[in-house]
C-alpha cells in the first residue's frame, strides 16, 4: 500500500494535518487531522508498506499489545481507504 501522490503530512503547533495538494485540491477538499499514531503511520505508508510492516513498526514503537494493534491499523486503513488515498 502506498499514499497516493498529492497528499502530504505537515505538523503544524504539536498537531498532524493531510492536506491535498497540486492536482488532488481537485478531488479532496479539506484537511485530515491525525494524532501522533496516525502520522507514524501514514509515513510509514509514504514508503509503501503493508499491513504486516505497519504492524511490526506499531508493535516495536508503541507498548501496545499485537491484537490492539492489527484491528487499529485495519480500522486506520479502511478510513485511508474510504477517503481514496491509498493505492
Amino acid at each position: 500500500m502506498k499514499i497516493k501522490d498529492g497528499f502530504i503530512l505537515r505538523e503544524v503547533a504539536d498537531s498532524y494535518l493531510v492536506v491535498a495538494v497540486g492536482e488532488a485540491v481537485k478531488q479532496f477538499n479539506g484537511v485530515i487531522n491525525l494524532n501522533e499514531t496516525g502520522a507514524f503511520l501514514w509515513k510509514l505508508l509514504e514508503k509503501g508498506c503493508d499491513e504486516k510492516g505497519l504492524k511490526d513498526a506499531l508493535l516495536a514503537e508503541y507498548d501496545v499489545d499485537e491484537a490492539t494493534a492489527a484491528a487499529d491499523i485495519k480500522a486506520f486503513v479502511e478510513k485511508l481507504k474510504e477517503a481514496d488515498l491509498i493505492i
